[in-house]
């Protein structure tokens, strides 16, 4: 085989291993799991701003069949070092197995988060492992938002 050949099958082969494995989750996704569940929490902006909407979407898979959970029920919260807990309840959809919430952080710094989920209101809610999120300060009235 010339080198111009072996080049070329080489190129072939890594393009058919990067296409296999499928798109890579963004690096700013928050795991959890518990006895039953995988998740995959997803925040619209990260690190969230204090004072401003923070969306999440989050992905419920069942962990032995790796199955999406339709319909179940959960909620995202968080505490700050003050004590102050916030929490939503997940609304479902409209993709399959993917839950939204929204929390406003009142002040910046560090907060405890977690969430609770079950399959549906006859078994018991699982608690993640609790992570923790630091927070931005919010910008001023008026200011914006300097993109680099």
């Amino acid at each position: 085989m010339n080198t111009h050949a072996s080049r070329r099958w080489m190129l072939c082969a890594a393009a058919l291993l990067s296409a296999s494995c499928g798109p890579a989750d963004p690096p700013t996704d928050q795991r959890g799991w518990t006895d039953d569940f995988e998740f995959r929490i997803h925040a619209d902006v990260v690190p969230p701003r204090s004072e401003e909407q923070t969306h999440y979407t989050i992905t419920v898979k069942d962990k032995k069949s790796r199955q999406p959970i339709v319909n179940g029920q959960g909620r995202l919260f968080a505490t700050n070092s003050d004590r102050h807990t916030i929490a939503d309840g997940f609304v479902y959809g409209p993709e399959v197995g993917t839950y939204h919430a929204t929390l406003t952080f009142l002040t910046a710094g560090e907060w405890a988060m977690g969430l609770q989920f079950r399959a549906d209101s006859t078994q018991p809610l699982q608690r993640t492992l609790d992570w923790r999120q630091l927070i931005r300060a919010g910008l001023e009235p008026g200011e914006q938002e300097v993109k680099p």
